[in-house]
């Protein structure tokens, strides 16, 4: 609950928006209204401070690390319902601005100039967030730390000046400008590798994630041997099995999780779940989804389908499978199914972590009684996964969904948050 000094604190806070709300109104001249705009962009920066003050403090303590987060941007993201790059904009500013103790024994942040021009509400949070990222790039560090240091002050007296945009540019030439050798050159030969790259296509439609992938291999050749006359034909060697994704054309890519149980000398089809809706099913299933999202026609279903074993599981109304059909004989594999049909990845509000990069986690534990079933499970990404085995988070199955109830100090109320769900099909 907060104290007498916070509850006054809001109470005087109020009161001054509600001033400015009421200078705002129509009956306000024009030089008001400007002024009510510049009163407010002064406020929005001395909160911004008082913010950044705050988190490093925080930081500093290490209550977000006690409270099972691994960075407090984390942290702040699930306090304050921040996108993770809002959170992390100001937990750079907080590193970058507030006062630190050196090597040396000193107190001082990491950007003297800029913190001053901070705290006097001459740059914003915007600013900041340029400034450390101009000079903590490679051409920066290349940079003597004498001139680095009044490089700093030139650029925090211009970001009184210009906007972010211009900010950034003038930095960076400056920058560019002082380090004239650039980085020192490489005659190391690049590497003799397969590359494959996946991107998400631009109507969000298929693709295993939103995040490109690069995943590397050696080049193999396999050269055709010639008999010589007279020698006896050797039967051609068969080539080793290729399961890296863009070795072998023709074949899916499998981005899923390996088949257990599967002989590691023999390929073996990719696993293709495919989830269909129960009125498409009773209309001859005109569309259908894949695990990682996208909506597909029968006829590209057709044509994934062509190398894969195929496992039709059927969602209700309200995306709850009915049915999940079982290419192995061990139990766990379409238990895992049925969960990825359900959650569709990480469940936790605000996570996009695909299946692949996920874990089905118990919500009553095994070793107390807990059962191995789609009731008493949930997938999450590893860190989520960690942050279920500390204290104050809980997680359920409501209405066959699971949803999430936050601490109290993140929501004193402890409302439930889930996941928007999305339509199975069109």
């Amino acid at each position: 609950m907060p104290s007498d000094r916070l509850a006054a604190a809001h109470r005087l806070l109020t009161e001054a928006i509600t001033a400015l709300d009421e200078a705002a109104g129509p009956a306000g001249s024009d030089d008001e209204l400007l002024s009510v705009l510049t009163l407010c962009e002064g406020a929005v920066r001395r909160l911004d401070r008082v913010t950044v003050a705050t988190i490093a403090t925080l930081e500093r303590r290490g209550t977000f690390t006690e409270r099972g987060y691994r960075t407090p941007a984390a942290g702040l993201a699930d306090l304050l319902n921040w996108e993770r790059s809002e959170a992390r904009r100001r937990t750079r500013a907080a590193e970058h601005v507030h006062p630190r103790t050196g090597l040396d024994g000193g107190v001082q942040p990491r950007l003297p100039a800029t913190a001053q021009r901070f705290a006097e509400g001459r740059v914003g949070l915007r600013h900041v967030d340029v400034i450390a990222s101009v000079l903590d790039s490679h051409a920066a560090r290349r940079v003597h730390p004498d001139r680095l240091a009044a490089a700093e002050e030139k650029i925090a007296e211009h970001a009184c000046v210009y906007n972010p945009s211009e900010l950034h540019t003038w930095a960076t030439r400056l920058i560019e400008a002082l380090d004239q050798d650039g980085p020192e050159p490489d005659d190391t030969p690049p590497p003799s590798v397969n590359t494959l790259t996946v991107v998400a296509h631009r109507s969000g439609s298929g693709g295993p994630d939103h995040r490109p992938v690069r995943r590397r291999g050696p080049v193999r050749r396999h050269r055709r041997r010639h008999r010589r006359p007279g020698r006896t034909a050797r039967p051609p060697r068969r080539p080793p099995p290729r399961t890296t994704p863009g070795r072998r054309p023709g074949r899916p890519v499998h981005a899923g999780p390996r088949t257990r149980g599967a002989a590691r000398d023999r390929w073996t089809a990719p696993m293709l779940n495919v989830l269909i809706g129960l009125e498409d099913l009773q209309r001859r299933a005109t569309g259908a989804l894949l695990d990682f999202g996208g909506q597909v026609s029968p006829e590209s279903l057709r044509m994934l389908a062509c190398d894969a074993a195929v496992v039709p599981i059927v969602l209700n109304g309200a995306g709850q499978p009915l049915d999940v059909g079982r290419a192995t004989r061990t139990i766990p594999d379409g238990l895992r199914r049925a969960v990825t049909a359900r959650d569709r990845g990480c469940a936790h509000p605000g996570c996009d972590r695909p299946p692949s990069w996920c874990e089905v986690h118990h919500i009553v534990p095994w070793e107390i009684g807990g059962p191995t079933a789609l009731s008493n499970t949930v997938m999450v990404c590893k860190l989520h996964h960690r942050l279920l085995h500390h204290p104050g988070w809980i997680v359920r199955i409501r209405d066959g969904l699971p949803e999430f109830v936050p601490p109290r100090w993140i929501d004193p109320l402890q409302q439930p948050r889930r996941r928007p769900r999305t339509a199975t099909a069109a």
